[in-house]
């Protein structure tokens, strides 16, 4: 028989390769829309392969209570991926924390009321890990794993990192008071490569082009992050919903590396293409110059500098997770912008 999953965030950046990879396995998918009216965000999966026959659409706001509930009723499992990742908001009560946590509550709610969920996977991300990367040092690690929750960030400072830390723990509690059903999350570091869709507005798209497009040519901050492709991160879904042993959660993450290295593999496969940064611009220049990039302060001075590391062993051991080597990450991603 068809299983049938449930995906939310199934149009954005990453849930589209998710929905691709289901619907080449052959699962009935169903993908929670906002609006039925804006067939812009949802057209680019109708032309995957085995959408005709394979893929429907439910109308849901994650904010409206009971909004997911027809669609969880007959699917197997959910895939629960939607949730903002912005770092453009007014309000980060309204624009990230609770469509984050509301979100989180009311489709596993749905989980709860279906006769016929059996498993949900969940997409945290490192965020929901560590805040800042100077929690390492002061916390005398050598590496994050998945027992570390993110303790430092807050509405005022990194409410983007507070909003997934909360919705994660939320959705723990709700999976502990019940029995139906069994939870694996899945913690992306930053994700970078190809888009299905087109019109995608991801930050990690952005990021990309805001590097692309040489705002950052006198000189790049010292940042770290783990770093991974979105086919890997969508296929970390599915293997957690195929492998019954699978629990808990799981760090995806390539590497960690930082904005120099990515501007290296750039230069390496696409010499004297675009202006890049030549430089680390030095961290004392931030603090005056920070707030043109975004950068507060206080980002600056627990970000900036110091190092990273992930302990990606359960994604390798346990889900049987191979990873595509970074270079072609991020040539794969240049090239979809030399070609759009």
């Amino acid at each position: 028989m068809t299983k049938t999953v449930l995906v939310t965030g199934g149009t954005g950046y990453i849930g589209s390769w998710v929905v691709k990879e289901l619907l080449e396995m052959g699962y009935r998918v169903r993908v929670s829309v906002r609006s039925f009216n804006r067939k812009d965000k949802y057209l680019h999966l109708q032309n995957l392969p085995n959408s005709s026959n394979l893929l429907e659409f439910f109308e849901a706001d994650l904010l409206i209570d009971g909004a997911f509930d027809n669609a969880a009723e007959g699917a197997d499992a959910i895939i629960h991926m939607a949730s903002p990742f912005t770092l453009r908001f007014k309000d980060p009560q309204r624009d990230l924390l609770d469509p984050a946590v509301k979100g989180t509550r009311n489709v596993l709610g749905a989980a709860n009321k279906s006769s016929t969920v059996k498993r949900v996977v969940l997409t945290s991300s490192v965020a929901a890990v560590h805040g800042d990367n100077i929690d390492m040092k002061e916390q005398g690690l050598t590496e994050f794993t998945e027992e570390h929750f993110n303790t430092t960030s807050s509405l005022k400072h990194q409410p983007y990192s507070f909003s997934k830390v909360n919705a994660e723990r939320e959705a723990w509690q709700i999976n502990a008071e019940q029995s139906k059903w069994d939870m694996v999350v899945i913690n992306p570091a930053l994700v970078l490569g190809p888009s299905i869709a087109q019109n995608s507005n991801s930050e990690s798209l952005q990021i990309m082009k805001v590097l692309l497009s040489g705002k950052y040519r006198f000189g790049a901050p010292e940042l770290y992050f783990g770093f991974v492709d979105v086919r890997d991160v969508a296929k970390a879904h599915v293997l957690a919903l195929e492998n019954h042993s699978a629990s808990g959660r799981y760090i995806i993450a390539e590497r960690v590396a930082n904005f120099m290295e990515l501007v290296a593999i750039i230069n390496k496969n696409f010499p004297d293409q675009y202006k890049l940064p030549k430089m680390v611009a030095p961290k004392g220049l931030l603090f005056l110059v920070g707030a043109l990039f975004g950068l507060s302060p206080r980002f600056v001075a627990r970000n900036v500098g110091y190092r990273i590391a992930f302990n990606t062993n359960l994604s390798r051991q346990e889900l049987g997770l191979v990873y595509t080597p970074f270079e072609q990450t991020v040539t794969d991603m240049v090239n979809q912008f030399r070609n759009n």
